[in-house]
């Protein structure tokens, strides 16, 4: 899926893996991978992705209104939204907050968590992806949790020392120590929205399910890669090979809007995530959107989210939602 790989390179993503726990029956904690985590590692980002590799045993994990999901050794859980979670082999009982457990950091360079009753043990290792984008469309669409088996006879052992190798070299402030963390993060997670979206149903419909079709989710590709281009329908069509009615007929049935309406939705959002999360002047970012004068864009903006750029800067205004046919997907899935 050439799209869906070009919107994973879009993300530009960064990460680390931050802790090393254990624990022992009965336990059961709550925890959100928090602003805190980061600083150690790089500056906080717009957005984090929690995950949880479990290298031995296993655990249930739940998010408040989704069913509880259970994790064994060699499988990977990722929060693309980082959702509040409780964890524990048994989540009736009285959580603790793992805040309030962390040990600080060993010679390798991981915090780390011992708690428990003594019981069953169950290892897991702890980390976050970051990105700027709050308003990512592939992340608003993925399930609340990602399941993803890794193999542990086959991957788990190669998986487990990538990651404490690369957590022991940024310790010791060894040079390219945090890219290599980033980029085994980020593969991580693009191979568990890899193996979410080729498990799709045929017939399934929707933003997440765009990304299959060859032509539709090449168009979404160049959209995302290249968001500040002002995209004509009949340039696009060329681009993916389509006539203007099939790229349109094809992009509004998975979508559920045009191809310009997608991607003027998705400029203005990127623009309204500038405007709340940094100080760069509202002309620079009409500019860096492809707006010729601040007027168009204001007009533009206004008719989106019903404020004026300026006045979505001073209130804070909430983002406008995602695309319509690229809500959230409920539940989890089991990869």
């Amino acid at each position: 899926m050439e799209a869906l790989e070009d919107l994973l390179r879009a993300m530009r993503l960064s990460g680390a893996v931050f802790m090393d726990a254990e624990f022992t029956a009965p336990w059961c904690v709550r925890t959100k991978i928090s602003a805190d985590h980061c600083r150690p590692f790089m500056p906080v980002p717009g957005h984090l992705i929690a995950y949880h590799y479990v290298l031995e045993g296993m655990l249930w994990v739940r998010i408040d209104g989704e069913p509880p999901c259970e994790a064994v050794a060699g499988e990977l859980l990722v929060l693309p939204r980082n959702d509040a979670h409780v964890l524990g082999n048994d989540l009736n009982l009285r959580s603790r907050p793992a805040y309030d457990l962390i040990e600080p950091a060993t010679d390798e360079g991981l915090a780390r968590i011992r708690y428990g009753g003594g019981g069953a043990r169950c290892r897991i290792l702890c980390g976050f992806l970051g990105t700027e984008d709050r308003s990512d469309p592939l992340i608003a669409s993925l399930p609340a949790i990602l399941k993803l088996s890794l193999d542990a006879g086959r991957m788990g052992s190669w998986i487990e020392a990538s990651m404490r190798y690369a957590a022991r070299e940024l310790a010791a402030g060894s040079p390219g120590a945090a890219t290599s963390q980033a980029r085994l993060s980020e593969l991580l997670f693009a191979e568990a929205v890899r193996t979410y979206v080729g498990s799709l149903p045929p017939r399934s419909k929707g933003w997440l399910a765009g990304l299959r079709d060859p032509f539709v989710g090449r168009a979404l590709g160049l959209i995302h890669s290249r968001s500040a281009h002002r995209w004509t329908l009949d340039e696009l069509a060329r681009e993916v090979g389509l006539s203007r009615s099939a790229l349109g007929e094809r992009f509004a049935r998975h979508v559920g809007m045009s191809p310009m309406r997608y991607h003027s939705r998705r400029r203005l959002q990127y623009a309204a995530d500038r405007l709340r999360h940094s100080e760069v002047p509202v002309s620079q970012i009409a500019y860096e959107i492809g707006y010729e004068s601040d007027a168009a864009f204001s007009r533009s903006f206004k008719r989106e989210f019903g404020t004026s750029p300026a006045a979505f800067r001073e209130t804070g205004s909430p983002l406008g939602a995602v695309p319509k046919g690229s809500g959230r997907s409920a539940g989890k899935a089991y990869l």
